[in-house]
C-alpha cells in the first residue's frame, strides 16, 4: 500500500534502520494511494457521520479466521459455489459442517421451496450459515440468472440490515465488495460491472454500516486516489462537477 506522502521528505519514519529508502512504492504494481477523508477532527459525538469503512489491502479470509468479525456477508447460488468466498470460508473454518456441495444443495432446496410457496416474488433471499463462531449471511442469487444486479444487492442488503438490527452478537460485520467475483458476478445497467462507488452507495442506502473488503484486482489502482471510508468527501462531487 502506498501512502500519499513521501517518507523521504518527512520527519516521520515508517520503518527501522534505512528501510524507508529501500521499500519503494514505485516498483510495486499492487498498491493504492490512500487519501485523507478530508473531514475535520470530530469534536462532538453528534457530529459523527455514519460510514462504511473500506478495507484496502487487507486479507478478508485471514481476518475472519483471526476472529475479527462475527458476521460476513457474501453471495451464494444454487449451481456452483466452488470458487466463491462462502466455500473458502467453510473449508477454512475447522468447526464448520458446511462444504461447497452442501452449501450449493441447500441453496437449491431453499429456492425450490420458496418458489413453490411464494412464487419467487421476494427474491433475492438471504441464507444463514452458522459456522460456530462465524455467521455467514449469503445473498442468494435469483434463479435463472448467472449474475447479481445492483437492484438485487440493494434488496439483499436491506434484508441483511434487518437481520443485524438489535443483534449485537452478530457484530462486527464485514462484507465482500461483490466486484471481480468468480462465482457470483455483479452486473450494472450497461451490462458491465458497476463502479465500486455504485456498490458502496447501494449498501449505504440499504442501511449497511459495516466494513467492506476490496477485491484483489482493486489493489492495482495506484494511479487513482482512494479513500478509507464511504460516503466520500464532498470535494469528490465538486471535482466531478468541474470545480476545483
Amino acid at each position: 500500500m502506498a501512502l500519499a506522502a513521501n517518507a523521504s521528505n518527512s520527519t516521520v519514519r515508517l520503518y527501522d534502520d534505512d528501510a524507508d529508502h529501500l521499500i519503494s512504492a514505485e516498483a510495486v504494481p499492487e498498491k493504492v494511494v490512500l487519501l485523507p477523508n478530508g473531514q475535520a477532527r470530530v469534536q462532538r459525538p453528534e457530529d459523527m457521520q455514519e460510514r462504511i469503512r473500506i478495507m484496502w489491502g487487507q486479507d478478508l479470509l485471514r481476518d475472519l479466521l483471526d476472529g475479527r468479525y462475527r458476521t460476513v456477508v457474501c453471495g451464494v447460488n444454487e449451481s456452483d459455489n466452488s470458487h466463491g468466498v462462502i466455500s473458502q470460508v467453510c473449508d477454512l473454518v475447522s468447526t464448520s459442517q458446511w462444504a461447497n456441495a452442501t452449501v450449493t444443495k441447500y441453496a437449491k432446496v431453499f429456492l425450490d421451496s420458496a418458489g413453490t410457496l411464494t412464487g419467487g416474488d421476494k427474491e433475492p433471499y438471504v441464507l444463514k450459515f452458522d459456522l460456530d463462531k462465524l455467521l455467514v449471511l449469503a445473498i442468494l442469487r435469483p434463479r435463472g440468472r448467472d449474475h447479481f444486479t445492483l437492484h438485487d444487492l440493494g434488496r439483499g442488503f436491506r434484508t441483511v440490515v434487518k437481520m443485524l438490527r438489535d443483534r449485537h452478537d452478530r457484530s462486527p460485520v464485514a462484507s465482500v465488495s461483490f466486484l471481480n467475483a468468480k462465482a457470483n458476478r455483479l452486473v450494472g445497467p450497461d451490462h458491465k460491472e458497476p463502479s465500486f462507488e455504485s456498490v458502496l452507495g447501494t449498501m449505504f442506502d440499504a442501511g449497511f454500516r459495516g466494513d467492506v473488503y476490496t477485491s484483489s484486482a482493486m489493489w492495482r489502482v495506484g494511479n487513482v486516489g482512494v479513500f478509507p471510508s464511504y460516503p466520500f468527501p464532498e470535494g469528490v462531487e465538486r471535482i466531478r462537477g468541474g470545480s476545483s
